[in-house]
């Protein structure tokens, strides 16, 4: 290896590094089967959490996202029936979720 491509080497081996570490915090469960479900649920519920605080009907402040396995789960609290439905369609709405189990608690 000469001096001239040290600069790179060591470029791929900080991405490398910076890559591998971005997966330090996707623990799987003991209900995910691998790593590539926990980092796809974790995108989901980014999505989902993202779709809410851009909606103006919907308070993301007020209801909690989880993920597991493609399953979106609600809860937290809604002013009105229609801010709960309207949670529940942006999630259905986003790639990847199978189901929606919508437990906001309209007060």
């Amino acid at each position: 290896m000469s001096f001239a491509s040290l600069p790179r080497v060591l470029g791929a081996l900080a991405a490398a590094a910076i890559a591998a570490g971005g997966f330090a915090g996707c623990a799987v469960t003991d209900r995910q089967s691998t790593i590539g479900q926990a980092v796809d649920d974790t995108a989901i519920t980014a999505r989902v959490k993202k779709r809410m605080a851009e909606d103006k009907d919907v308070s993301a402040m007020r209801i909690e996202v989880e993920t597991l396995n493609g399953t979106v789960q609600l809860a937290g609290f809604a002013t009105s029936q229609g801010e709960k439905d309207r949670a529940a369609t942006i999630a259905r709405d986003v790639p990847g979720v199978r189901e929606v189990r919508n437990n906001i608690i309209v007060r």
